[in-house]
């Protein structure tokens, strides 16, 4: 019986792509603008720690999984995630080099990594598809809303379009895996909201770490724009919101939002893209 849920026309496989982005993190890279640069920053410094935990999670239960075509998802959503890890690595070494104290922001987000390592498999495996909705919201956010990236050198905006991509390409897989193997749904929520309360309480943390060391943590003209940005005009975490809640709806799935032809769309762009290579 097949349970894996991706649909037609998707695969599940990593590009071997690699960035260069050094040049670019050396000033903000967003339309030099401190917060937009700080919050895409902050996002980035959970990602090796947190996309290596989402592996461990699936690795757990990957032996009890009988459908071919799932178990070639899994592998190929490991291989995805420990590219975004490389990546996302390159990246906040960049960010080190610029003066951040990335030692210590990567201390804090690692003890609470250590912490869910230690968690049942079951909560871990429930915890990754939490954060898994996460990064496939945002993903098709940042897909469907490319003014949301106007401004950003196009190396940082190529980096971000690919891994929202493939973030998008893998949103089931370790869903899958959960349904299949624990299939508790009352668990599933209730892990969502711890899985809320860090996703925000580390980004915000990040950020303003990130701006304390660009000597913006106290300025009002960063944070009100800052805010305008998340919950105004554009609106970035607003309008991603009710997707954000849907986890919560009985019977949740993430293809049941379909993106498909947007993802097809984001994938010619990508491969025409000199920063893609």
């Amino acid at each position: 019986m097949t349970i894996s849920s991706t649909p037609e026309g998707v695969s599940v496989q990593p590009r071997h792509i690699r960035f260069d982005v050094s040049d670019d993190l050396k000033s903000f890279w967003h339309g030099n603008n401190a917060f937009r640069t700080a919050f895409f920053n902050a996002l980035s410094l959970q990602f090796p720690d947190g996309e290596q935990q989402f592996i461990n999670a699936v690795r757990l239960y990957r032996d009890r999984i009988e459908d071919p075509k799932l178990q070639a998802e899994i592998r190929g959503f490991i291989g995805q995630e420990a590219l975004h890890s490389r990546e996302h690595k390159s990246y906040n070494e960049a960010l080190k080099a610029r003066g951040y104290d990335i030692d210590a922001i990567d201390e804090r987000f690692a003890r609470h990594m250590k912490w869910v390592a230690n968690l049942p498999p079951s909560r871990q495996l429930a915890g990754t598809c939490g954060a898994e909705h996460y990064t496939a919201v945002l993903a098709n956010a940042i897909l469907r809303h490319p003014e949301w990236m106007e401004g950003a050198t196009p190396a940082m905006a190529c980096l971000w379009r690919w891994h929202a991509i493939e973030e998008t390409e893998h949103k089931s897989v370790a869903f899958d895996v959960y349904r299949e193997c624990v299939g508790d749904e009352r668990l599933r929520r209730i892990v969502f909201l711890f899985v809320t309360w860090n996703f925000f309480k580390y980004t915000f943390l990040n950020t303003c770490s990130l701006l304390k060391t660009d000597g913006k943590l106290w300025s009002v003209k960063t944070w009100l724009g800052g805010l305008n940005f998340l919950w105004g005009k554009p609106g970035v975490i607003r309008k991603c919101l009710p997707d954000f809640l849907a986890y919560f709806r009985k019977g949740f799935h993430p293809w049941q939002h379909d993106n498909r032809r947007l993802l097809e769309k984001n994938l010619k762009e990508l491969e025409a893209a000199p920063s893609a290579h």
